[in-house]
């Protein structure tokens, strides 16, 4: 059998692939937290806790209304995102102009609010959530097997970050929304209504949120702790990419779930630590993180 560093390849590039997988729910999370934190300057606490609400509602799609996987895919990002607009428009639109503390403090204890309740409902042992039948399967390359679901996952989380990215970054309508989070009066003074752009991006990142726990749902348990399993993590990839930087977040995402992995081959012990160690180092060397802006 082929090794590499005395490491069987298989075993390598399994890691590698769990790392990618890892890496794409960090990217597609911390994108949401950049757009969120970037563009109206609240720090949401909650996004775990809407992550895990994207599983729960496809798993509830399926079993109370037989709708599948693909188009779960769609809908439940709509309803976590129409749940994120309410609660904009309720609570989180009042604490614009006020210490970020505020937005992680209210967000913090939404975050325990709707995990208690699926707590509740559901209990904590999980409940699983079939692969659907067209990503069942794998591919058996030279080196690895790999699952077609997972091999979905990574494609469908880099489409996503990459289109979310060129929209905000490319078009007209990111600019408008950059300006109106820059300077929101003189932008509304070309008639553009603010406050409605604010609350779409609002929506718009916790929908992503909602669509990476559609993804997670076939491969790890649906239950109510799997967003506070995460967010933790994903609040140290947004600081490692540099607040508010969205590209920073889904380049550093996709690239600590590979350091991770690789952590898990050579040194097992690590591979819990090691984003947090990477993060203690960046923010010695550039407090505002690799992509970040100093101000």
């Amino acid at each position: 059998m082929t090794t590499i560093f005395g490491v069987p390849m298989q075993a390598l590039f399994g890691q590698l692939l769990l790392g990618l997988i890892n890496g794409s729910f960090y990217a597609i999370l911390s994108l949401g937290l950049a757009i969120i934190f970037g563009l109206l300057n609240i720090i949401n606490f909650a996004h775990g806790a809407l992550y895990m609400m994207g599983a729960f509602v496809a798993w509830m799609l399926l079993n109370y209304l037989g709708v599948n996987y693909w188009w779960a895919l769609g809908l439940a990002p709509l309803i976590v995102g129409a749940f994120g607009i309410v609660l904009e428009r309720v609570l989180i639109a009042r604490l614009y102009k006020l210490d970020h503390l505020y937005g992680l403090l209210l967000t913090f204890g939404m975050a325990l609010i709707i995990q208690g309740l699926f707590r509740n409902s559901y209990g904590v042992s999980g409940l699983p959530y079939a692969i659907p039948p067209e990503l069942s399967g794998g591919q058996r390359l030279p080196f690895m097997f790999l699952p077609n679901y997972r091999a979905w996952v990574v494609v469908a989380s880099l489409a996503v970050c990459l289109a979310t990215w060129l929209v905000i970054e490319k078009t007209k309508l990111g600019s408008y929304l950059r300006a109106a989070t820059e300077n929101p009066t003189l932008v509304q003074a070309f008639g553009v209504n603010v406050p409605l752009f604010l609350t779409l991006t609002y929506g718009f990142g916790v929908a992503l949120a909602g669509f990476a726990g559609v993804l997670a749902a076939p491969i790890y348990s649906v239950n109510p702790n799997m967003g506070a399993d995460i967010i933790i993590v994903v609040f140290a990839v947004v600081v490692i990419g540099g607040m508010g930087s969205i590209l920073g977040s889904v380049i550093t995402g996709f690239g600590l779930g590979l350091i991770e992995g690789l952590t898990k081959v050579f040194y097992p012990e690590a591979s819990a630590t090691v984003i947090f160690v990477i993060m203690v180092l960046v923010l010695l060397v550039k407090p505002a993180g690799l992509f970040g802006r100093t101000a």
